[in-house]
């Protein structure tokens, strides 16, 4: 029971206590309702932004059905660019609660989806395609990222589930650092054999936008973050089982990882910059911070996806280049932030 009050008590990565149960509701709705209206904004945006004009009022006239835009404006509108921002916000969704995942599975502020070995294993899938002359097979260069991805966090898995690394948190990243070294080697001489292809590999490693994308499978698991977020040790006492909830959460996460980068490319930072900016905005737990990741991540994305496209318009950024130019220096904000709490 003490530790179960402790649970209770205790915010994730903070250690400060919780408010009382009143204003705790009234803190989670009103910054639910501050992401709504950003997503709101973001999509809006979205539709907004491209080369040819559209009246932000009759974007907004055309998604309540109000028959604001003539047939062309409605067919850019909802062919062409309602797509991308459904696809971006979906991958900014996806990336941000695997972010949140991994941050709490391994109580590391600066712990990423790409972590595992996940990012180094797609990109190395999509390699192998590209340079076999397949990719434009229909699902293949998806296909082959995502199983990629997933054999990569397999290897790392099975690297850390030896009884001489431990079983540990630790083991596991160090794995995971292994694996993603290893298989980015095999990628560079992959592409060192054919540089022919190099552009279409670049451009798969820098981001783009292209179809589908899922996160739904993480909200199960707000509860056991909150429990991990305790230590091992910690989280074992109140009878937690420790290495299988983390497997959950961590598999959880690197399934959505894995398809959002199957149809996105490797678009960096983002599972890092949100959940983190999240939880130091709000202070809150998971069960509040995982839902705000799905909010805030995908209007991130969304609008890092609008200056992918305006910014050296007529022609287009990889996103991956804005997402790199906004989280590296995030990146060292945070590190900054950590040395000091030290």
């Amino acid at each position: 029971m003490k530790h179960a009050s402790r649970l209770e008590g205790t915010h994730l990565l903070t250690g400060t206590a919780r408010p009382s149960a009143a204003r705790s509701r009234r803190r989670a709705t009103r910054w639910t309702v501050i992401a709504l209206l950003v997503l709101f904004v973001a999509v809006v945006v979205g539709l907004f932004a491209g080369a040819i004009r559209i009246p932000p009022l009759g974007i907004l006239g055309w998604m309540v059905g109000d028959g604001s835009l003539t047939e062309q404006q409605g067919a850019i509108v909802s062919q062409l660019r309602l797509p991308r921002v459904v696809l971006a916000g979906l991958v900014g969704a996806a990336l941000s609660v695997s972010g949140c995942a991994y941050q709490a599975a391994f109580r590391n502020p600066l712990a990423d989806p790409y972590l595992l070995g996940s990012a180094a294993g797609a990109g190395l899938g999509a390699t192998a395609v590209i340079v076999l002359g397949v990719a434009d097979a229909p699902l293949a260069l998806p296909a082959a990222a995502f199983a990629g991805a997933l054999g990569g966090v397999g290897l790392a898995y099975l690297m850390a589930s030896t009884r001489a690394a431990g079983r540990t948190s630790t083991s596991l990243l160090l794995a995971g650092v292994a694996v993603a070294s290893f298989l980015t080697a095999l990628q560079t001489y992959v592409q060192q054999r054919d540089t022919n292809d190099l552009r279409a590999v670049y451009s798969f490693i820098l981001g783009r936008l292209g179809t589908g994308g899922w996160h739904e499978v993480l909200l199960a698991s707000r509860r056991m973050l909150e429990v991990l977020a305790l230590g091992d040790l910690e989280a074992a006492s109140i009878g937690a089982h420790v290495a299988r909830d983390r497997a959950i959460v961590v598999i959880a996460a690197s399934l959505a990882t894995a398809a959002a980068v199957a149809v996105a490319g490797l678009i960096g930072f983002v599972g890092l910059i949100v959940p983190h900016a999240v939880r130091m905005a709000t202070g809150a737990s998971n069960r509040l911070v995982v839902g705000l990741s799905i909010l805030f991540g995908a209007a991130f994305l969304i609008l890092c996806d609008v200056l992918a496209r305006t910014v050296v318009a007529p022609g287009e950024l990889p996103i991956g280049v804005i997402t790199a130019l906004i989280g590296a220096p995030f990146f060292a904000l945070v590190l900054r932030r950590s040395g000091a709490a030290r």
